[in-house]
């Protein structure tokens, strides 16, 4: 994505997009085919760029958690509890199996602003412990030792 920005005094913003770029809006998929300008000028749910997450890529306790507060965030109201509920599940699971208290403390903090209906600050956080996951779940190279 090309850029954002609020159109002074109006409460609308407006988003730069460039051919390919995607866009979740209240739950529907949209793809632009060319660079083009969108103005939202009403309450709208809405992620685009990297904020978007494919199912197949949540494949890290972070990511999983991510997936259910992008889910929740953008699902239809009477579907949200449900994946609010997958994010609060996963998060307890997560924040049981590390041993990172940083973790467990963003865990609590981003399903506290899930629940307060703050999703993308929620997902700040969460991304946030993207680099955990990768560094902690990576294979770790297997170091041989001399013979004794």
């Amino acid at each position: 994505m090309s850029g954002a920005e609020r159109s002074r005094g109006t409460g609308r913003l407006v988003l730069d997009l460039r051919a390919g770029d995607r866009m979740l809006v209240n739950g529907a998929a949209l793809q632009f085919k060319t660079r083009t300008s969108v103005m939202l000028s009403n309450r709208a749910r809405f992620l685009f760029g990297k904020q978007i997450m494919a199912p197949e890529d949540a494949r890290t306790p972070a990511r999983r958690v991510y997936f259910a507060i992008q889910a929740a965030y953008i699902a239809e109201e009477d579907e949200r509890p449900q994946y609010i509920a997958q994010a609060r599940h996963l998060a307890d699971e997560y924040a049981t199996a590390t041993t990172s208290a940083t973790a467990r403390n963003t865990l609590a903090a981003a399903i506290a602003d899930l629940e307060a209906s703050d999703c993308w600050e929620a997902m700040r956080r969460v991304r946030g412990l993207f680099a955990h996951d990768d560094a902690v779940l990576s294979p770790q190279p297997m170091v041989s030792q001399p013979p004794a």
